[in-house]
């Protein structure tokens, strides 16, 4: 994805999905916790049908991004469609929120089950609050405690009432080390001088970068690192004008060769997607899924799993550059298939290899759901960029955090 240098990614923000029945007062409750009409509301149930996503910025939980799910009670063929999308929210959720309203609850228990299991942070919630008495409150808080063992908040999306406390309660339930995660991680620190070579072609449209080049650049002068920024054709150039060879220079997968092959000695050399395995993903588990490419035959299958949904372009690194290395090697029999966006399927066992993109898109619990699938079915996974220096020879030369 191309976007200009001052916009913030929504896969950047902390995502906290709202989850309850349907017509349990979610929009309205999203609504009067946003202090926007992020959601429609009405008494008619299954309003909400695609989860709505919001990035906004609320104190004290910073830039976040709002998540309003359909009821997973819902009824129907449409209402099972609905449902599905729900169960994707809710694994890009970081930080769940189940809505509670009457003492039947044996489905917001189980959803608070599954959270738990990804050890996803959960926080439950009473809702509208300004509709039962003290006695009635205390009960239903009471119960939904007792069975999920968790400090309940009581809420009242209409009047307002225990907003304020649940941002608290919910600031202080974000994982513990969320946010820390760095891209570049200790390969480089304050003042060290960073090469970054940046190829632009049809992929990154005039006047705008790629994601990854935008989110590398930033924490590098958030580090307060000396950066320079250069173009494939310029990459000699600029190192015959440096004084000193740059501590660690940063590329795009499909020039690696390239720019190992003139990189000064002394300087290390790793790409903007190696960089994004380690922060969107599971590196060793990457670099082992990489060893099962010399495993493959012309008889073999291989998925690639593009993370972002653009029309075809030519020379396209996922559809159309890593399938003809693959191809060179092994054979034009060799089957490559390709899903995008969250198409993702959930039999991957007739694959022999998931080659993922760097994921910029996603978050990385999303991220780390795919690849827990994948090892959970015994099918190994790498990325583009831990691919092509494996298929290139070097990946056992490149600096990876």
């Amino acid at each position: 994805m191309a976007v200009t240098l001052n916009e913030t990614p929504s896969a950047n923000r902390l995502h906290i999905g709202i989850f309850g029945k349907t017509n349990s007062g979610k929009s309205s409750f999203i609504n009067a916790f946003s202090g926007q009409k992020v959601s429609i509301v009405a008494d008619v149930a299954g309003t909400t049908t695609d989860p709505v996503y919001k990035a906004m910025e609320i104190y004290p939980l910073g830039p976040c991004v709002l998540i309003d799910t359909a009821g997973f009670d819902d009824k129907g063929e449409l209402g099972a469609l609905r449902i599905e999308k729900t169960e994707l929210a809710a694994q890009k959720t970081d930080l769940a929120i189940i809505l509670f309203c009457e003492e039947e609850m044996s489905q917001e228990l189980k959803w608070y089950r599954y959270f738990k299991e990804k050890n996803t942070p959960v926080v439950p919630v009473l809702n509208k609050t300004d509709l039962y008495t003290q006695e009635e409150k205390e009960k239903l808080a009471h119960l939904i405690q007792r069975n999920t063992k968790e400090e309940v908040c009581l809420i009242s999306a209409k009047t307002g009432e225990g907003i304020r406390n649940l941002k608290e309660l919910l600031a202080r339930s974000i994982p513990e080390g969320y946010g820390n995660r760095m891209i570049t991680g200790d390969l480089v620190d304050t003042g060290d001088l960073v090469l970054l070579v940046m190829p632009q072609d049809i992929q990154a449209p005039k006047g705008r970068l790629i994601l990854p080049q935008v989110q590398t650049l930033r924490e590098l002068l958030d580090k307060k690192c000396l950066v320079m920024s250069v173009t494939t054709d310029q990459y000699l150039s600029a190192l015959e004008n440096l004084a000193v060879p740059p501590k660690l220079i940063i590329t795009d997968s499909q020039v690696f060769s390239y720019v190992y092959e003139n990189k000064p000695k002394e300087s290390m050399l790793t790409s903007f997607s190696a960089l994004f395995a380690a922060y969107k993903g599971d590196l060793p588990y990457y670099i082992e899924g990489a060893k099962a490419i010399d495993t493959l035959n012309e008889n073999s299958h291989v998925l690639i799993a593009e993370c972002c949904t653009h029309a075809p372009l030519k020379e396209d690194i996922g559809r159309v550059k890593i399938p003809r290395m693959l191809k060179k090697r092994f054979g034009e029999k060799l089957d490559v298939s390709l899903v995008s966006g969250t198409d993702f399927p959930d039999d991957l066992t007739k694959y022999d290899l998931i080659i993922q993109c760097g994921a910029c898109m996603f978050n990385r619990k999303y991220v780390m759901y795919r690849i827990d699938k994948a090892r959970n079915q015994y099918v190994p996974m790498t990325n583009y960029g831990i691919t092509i220096a494996h298929l290139t020879g070097i990946l056992e030369h490149i600096a990876l955090p």
